[in-house]
């Protein structure tokens, strides 16, 4: 059967389809597409609307493997066909397909093309969800999804050049489907997705966002036993597999499942699914960092860099900037947006080839696990050694080949070195990378980087009142600054503080910063519930090699005192000027010691150690 367009469409006008077979109508009768060339010359063109589309990529889509002496011309009586069958466009009678940047332009609108209207009702979905208009999201989404045919162009994927469009186009869909099932979820009417879901789980079962929807919808639908079932069914197929476990996030949901004889809601797996993503919530106290958020957006939105690092200290904010950025730029990377969490909760680095397992499960590729010569050498766990497996050439070819024929934005968060990521980063094609991480990765290039330190007064300032209420803040303006100036302000800190002075309302502020102004007692005071200060200053610790641990310790007393000079680390370390120097780079370079921004010689650098680290490496000196 083929669907009627979205839209009418003016008299004699062709409406074609790709979620499915290829076909055409008009005026409600089926149009002949001509033999199998002219149809894969044309699906190619069709499936990159109103873009050029090469000539080589035309050439490739019709002769994969031999393309003929004669391809170039048969190409032009192709085009000369389609020409004819969509006619001219516009009052002016122009043609709609048209020789454009070495290849072929087609000119088609929304009402007259499935794709284009998918997308449309797709993005306006998304929209109303993130507005919380939920029952319109549902009601949109599903519109979407009712152009979905079937495979898109099942008729012409032994063409490899079509099959990887093709395999774009259902991965599309496929997210629009996990969408749709979660918004269903969340307004109470999971039984309406339980039957799609388990039939599109066994088409792609390795993709994971679609056994959380699943599991999500029996589990609201009283069927736990079931639920439970899908998730010991995925970690033995993952295991057989790919020697992998479910994500750390899926865990946790079936660990609620377990737990609780309620439904569980899709936000328990830790993933804000508004735009089709697989993102954590957007942070909403997010503040400041102005000239930072408008450089990475400007370095992710153009189409010469693919990998930029956000580094600082603990707690100074890479996660929230990255996110931030991530959940900005949906129309910027149509084919998704995901964020893996590179650590796992005790703070240890998971392997690559787990992170690479994740991204697969999430991107909707299958990224194979069998022996096969690494990469490159055994990743270090930590700065103590302890090789960990890196990733086999089949899988990093499977994620390579993802990533070229993909615009897709990756957020690799809290990566503990360079040689953790090399093999996940993209060597060519439109997607992107962000790499948060405590260390610069000196060792990584071509990339961009962008450095966070300490908040102004006053970025600080407006945090702590995003916390406390302003008004509480006008109280007593100078103690809350000696509060966000003690917090060291970084963000974690800051954040921290406001939120125990949130519950503790009765403190005055004065009292609190006399608290945190104590050096013994300041990371005693920084816990709010479960996120204490001084456990992520702890995981920061452990990252820096035993030597410099050694160095930061002897070198936290004359930081203290409001930073020091390299004679100074040389009487603190009791070593010579070039040894000094080497450790004092090689403590910036693990991101524990913080340099003038501008040029200036290393006996007239001031150099500073973060506050809170400072204290937390004093404590362990004198332990």
């Amino acid at each position: 059967m083929i669907r009627p367009p979205a839209r009418p469409v003016p008299a004699g006008s062709v409406y074609f389809s790709l979620l499915g077979p290829l076909t055409a109508v008009r005026d409600g009768r089926p149009l002949p597409l001509g033999p199998r060339k002219q149809r894969l010359v044309l699906a190619t063109l069709l499936a990159r609307p109103n873009t050029p589309v090469p000539v080589d990529v035309l050439t490739d889509a019709v002769w994969p493997d031999d393309p003929p002496r004669t391809a170039r011309k048969n190409l032009q009586v192709y085009v000369s066909a389609a020409r004819t069958l969509l006619g001219s466009t516009g009052d002016d009678g122009r043609d709609r397909v048209v020789h454009d940047c070495g290849g072929y332009r087609l000119t088609i609108g929304e009402g007259e093309l499935d794709t284009l209207r998918f997308r449309s009702l797709a993005r306006a979905g998304r929209a109303a969800g993130e507005r919380g208009d939920l029952r319109s999201a549902a009601r949109l989404l599903r519109e979407a999804l009712d152009l979905w045919e079937g495979p898109p162009l099942n008729d012409l994927r032994d063409s490899t050049g079509v099959a990887e469009e093709a395999e774009r186009l259902e991965a599309r869909c496929l997210t629009v489907y996990e969408d749709w099932a979660e918004t269903e979820i969340e307004l109470g009417r999971a039984a309406v997705a339980v039957d799609g879901l388990r039939d599109l789980v066994e088409r792609h079962p390795l993709r994971e966002r679609l056994r959380v929807a699943w599991m999500n919808s029996l589990h609201q639908s009283g069927r736990q036993a079931e639920a439970l079932a899908v998730y010991d069914d995925y970690r033995q197929l993952l295991a057989r597999e790919l020697g992998l476990e479910p994500s750390p996030a899926m865990a946790a949901l079936y660990r609620a499942m377990l737990g609780r004889g309620r439904a569980a809601r899709p936000s328990a797996a830790g993933r804000d699914t508004a735009h089709g993503t697989a993102l954590p919530a957007a942070p909403r106290d997010f503040t400041g960092r102005r000239e930072e958020l408008r450089d990475l957006l400007a370095l992710l939105g153009s189409p010469d860099e693919r990998v930029v690092v956000v580094s600082g200290p603990a707690g100074s904010g890479k996660s929230a900037l990255a996110l931030r950025a991530a959940h900005l730029l949906g129309d910027g990377f149509p084919d998704g947006r995901f964020h893996v969490q590179v650590r796992r909760e005790d703070g240890s680095a998971r392997t690559p080839a787990e992170v690479l397992g994740e991204l697969g499960r999430l991107c909707g590729v299958r990224v194979p696990a069998e022996p096969a010569a690494p990469t490159g050498p055994a990743v270090p766990a930590g700065p103590e050694g302890g090789a960990v497996a890196a990733v086999s050439q089949g899988a990093a070819d499977a994620w390579q080949r993802w990533l070229s024929q993909h615009r897709a934005l990756i957020v690799l968060d809290d990566v503990p070195d360079e040689a953790f990521v090399r093999g996940l980063l993209p060597r060519s094609g439109p997607s992107s990378v962000v790499l948060t991480a405590r260390g610069q990765l000196a060792g990584l290039a071509p990339v961009h980087r962008i450095a966070l330190g300490a908040l102004a007064d006053g970025e600080a300032l407006e945090l702590l009142g995003k916390l406390i209420g302003p008004g509480r803040l006008r109280t007593d303006p100078a103690a809350a600054l000696r509060i966000v100036r003690a917090c060291g302000a970084l963000p974690l800190a800051v954040g921290v503080g406001g939120m125990r002075l949130a519950v503790l309302r009765h403190l005055p502020l004065a009292e609190y910063a006399d608290r945190l102004g104590d050096p013994s007692a300041a990371l005693d005071e920084l816990v709010a519930g479960d996120i204490s200060v001084r456990l992520r200053m702890a995981s920061g610790w452990q990252d820096l090699s035993a030597e410099d641990r050694r160095a930061l310790g002897r070198l936290a007393g004359p930081a203290q005192e409001g930073g020091f000079t390299l004679d100074g680390a040389m009487e603190a370390l009791g070593c010579g000027e070039r040894a000094a120097i080497r450790t004092v780079e090689s403590l910036i370079d693990a991101g524990a010691v913080t340099s003038p921004s501008g040029e200036v010689t290393a006996h007239a650098a001031l150099y500073e150690v973060p506050r809170l680290l400072c204290l937390y490496a004093r404590e362990r000196e004198a332990g």
